[in-house]
């Protein structure tokens, strides 16, 4: 099985693999062109009300993270998401793609470590 593997989408050097948003929300200044996207999958994103309320803020992470998860079970796309990313990692790393300036405390890391766990 291949990686998944997280990237800021501004970032100038991008890795190969299978392209996927995972952001609600387009990346400001970012043009679909330059995005070179396979997928967007906007709905596997927290809701409106939990991204505002993380407000990107460090010391809300943990919960964020547990809030986020809980959404993750509830969200009727996820078991299509996962069979889909399942699917890509059995050729190719997969990319989540995502806007956040920082790298450690964000949706597309928590997102990894919940598909992590539920792909074994």
């Amino acid at each position: 099985m291949k990686e998944i593997e997280l990237v800021r989408i501004y970032d100038h050097e991008q890795p190969d693999g299978y392209r996927i948003l995972v952001d609600r929300l387009w990346p400001r200044g970012m043009s679909k062109v330059r995005a070179h996207l396979d997928s967007w999958d906007k709905q596997i994103g927290p809701s409106s009300e939990l991204r505002e309320w993380f407000n990107h803020e460090d010391e809300k992470y943990p919960e964020f993270k547990e809030k986020y998860f809980k959404e993750l079970d509830q969200n009727p796309y996820t078991a299509e998401f996962l069979a889909d990313v399942k699917a890509h990692l059995a050729k190719e790393n997969v990319l989540f793609l995502y806007g956040a300036k920082n790298k450690k405390c964000n949706q597309a890391v928590a997102l990894k470590e919940y598909v992590l766990n539920h792909l074994h």
